[in-house]
């Protein structure tokens, strides 16, 4: 019984999940934590998922200042309750946000926020590469597809690899952070400055 509390200890420390949580995900994958910490993780986007539905009314608006005031951002994240958005937990996700922004130069916070003039843009502008290349006709949806994928995926915070662990999506992160704390999330927006840009 020693070792199993010693298990359920480190799985709650690694996961933020709840004992009897652990309990059952060391049961299920026969004591094994790395298992556990996926089956934990299934869970919880799955938990994450039916949170989605609830309001944010609260949140913070974070400012984060980079390279001796030569970076700036300011961004948005609501939770559902004041108590929260108090919270230490919530406060350094939103800064690791904010730092991700900084970094990563994303233009938008999701692919749903990207103008469908740039959509299109970006479409025609694939179509003429693939059309350079020489590649057939019948092969360039598929290539457009793709780099529009790609195009997603630098442009959109959400869609990015996040910086402090590039094998977790910004999505994803948020997904375990609904998981972790109990609250729906969103990012609402945020702004970018850089010295000199216009």
């Amino acid at each position: 019984m020693a070792g199993s509390s010693q298990l359920v200890k480190e799985l709650r420390e690694k996961t933020g999940a709840g004992i009897l949580d652990c309990q059952k995900a060391l049961n299920e994958n026969g004591n094994d934590v790395g298992k556990a910490i996926d089956y934990l993780r299934q869970k919880g986007l799955a938990a994450a998922a039916k949170k989605a539905g609830r309001e944010t009314n609260q949140g913070l608006i974070h400012s984060y200042i980079h390279m001796g005031g030569k970076i700036g951002v300011l961004i948005e994240v609501n939770c559902e309750t004041d108590f929260v958005a108090r919270n230490e937990e919530f406060k350094a996700f939103v800064n690791d946000l904010a730092l991700q922004v900084a970094a990563a130069k994303p233009s938008f916070v999701k692919r749903e926020d990207v103008p469908a003039d740039v959509a299109e843009k970006e479409k025609t502008i694939y179509e003429g590469q693939a059309k350079e290349m020489g590649k057939p006709p019948a092969a360039w949806p598929k290539i457009v597809e793709g780099k529009l994928e790609k195009f997603y995926q630098e442009n959109c915070l959400l869609e990015q690899s996040f910086i402090k662990d590039p094998a977790v999506t910004v999505k994803d992160l948020v997904a375990q952070k609904i998981a972790k704390i109990g609250e729906n999330m969103n990012v609402r927006r945020f702004t970018r400055y850089q010295l000199g840009e216009a």
